[in-house]
């Protein structure tokens, strides 16, 4: 019996957070396929953006009308993307994670705000090859807030803004003498926040970004043929986002993980 209720406990909750998540991130859809259109992000309904069909409710139903409708629309029997479905199912997972790692606390509502804005701006970013202010300035303050409320002490906190700093600077260093070509100025603000709102694990996560964002890399040039590899561009934003994510959820330590692949060769 007790053991009924402990699993109550916890697996309920954790389906209304993964309820949630879901629920956010097809609002954050909307919000960055509206973003600077002209339409209004809060008023309006969704319509089909093929036919331009309003939508029925269960069509708005997040993962559940992606798969029960085939991945078709059913207006026009168009193709639906899988973003969406997989930005649903990937922030409803985050939330889980958020909850079991942090439990109901303030510091949970700063992060999970901060993930939903980060989702936005990877979207966006995906999309359109820009992280917009608009989106950008409000996370770096929600990951601030969230920083600030996990650090044990204040001295903590100010050495996260030192690091987190140190990255911004090192951002901001490769964007200049690169004449924007390595890296995005607004990537700057995006690890300044990314390193304020994992802490600890920023170093680790800045390692995996790189690291993530090279295997990304030669896998699309091997995907590509040779006379089509000129101009490609890869937005850095999601792989930043991974791997600081990657870190602060697993706590591996790359300097750990280096020394063991050393000891296996």
């Amino acid at each position: 019996m007790f053991l009924c209720y402990h699993v109550g406990v916890t697996i309920i909750p954790a389906a209304l957070f993964f309820a949630l998540g879901t629920i956010i991130a097809s609002f954050v859809g909307v919000v960055v396929g509206r973003l600077y259109s002209g339409e209004s992000i809060v008023r309006g309904s969704s319509r089909c953006d093929v036919c331009g069909v309003r939508l029925s409710a269960f069509s708005l139903v997040p993962i559940v009308s992606y798969i029960a409708s085939s991945a078709r629309a059913r207006c026009c029997n168009a193709r639906l993307s899988w973003r969406a479905p997989a930005s649903e199912l990937l922030l409803g997972a985050l939330f889980v994670l958020s909850y079991l790692h942090l439990g109901a606390t303030l510091l949970l509502a700063f992060f999970l705000l901060a993930l939903a804005l980060l989702l936005a701006l990877v979207l966006y970013d995906l999309a359109h090859q820009i992280l917009p202010p608009l989106l950008l300035w409000p996370f770096v303050l929600a990951a601030a807030a969230a920083g600030y409320l996990a650090a044990p002490s204040m001295g903590d906190f100010w050495y996260s803004c030192l690091v987190a700093g140190a990255f911004a600077l090192f951002f901001a260093a490769l964007h200049f003498c690169s004449g924007g070509r390595a890296m995005g100025l607004a990537d700057t603000p995006l690890v300044f926040g990314l390193a304020l709102l994992v802490g600890p694990a920023a170093f680790s996560g800045l390692l995996f970004s790189f690291w993530v964002g090279a295997a990304v890399g030669i896998t699309i040039l091997f995907m590509t043929p040779l006379g089509s590899r000129m101009g490609i561009e890869v937005p850095f934003a999601p792989f930043l986002a991974a791997g600081f994510l990657l870190a602060y959820f697993t706590q591996w330590n790359t300097l750990t993980l280096l020394a063991s692949l050393q000891g296996l060769l």
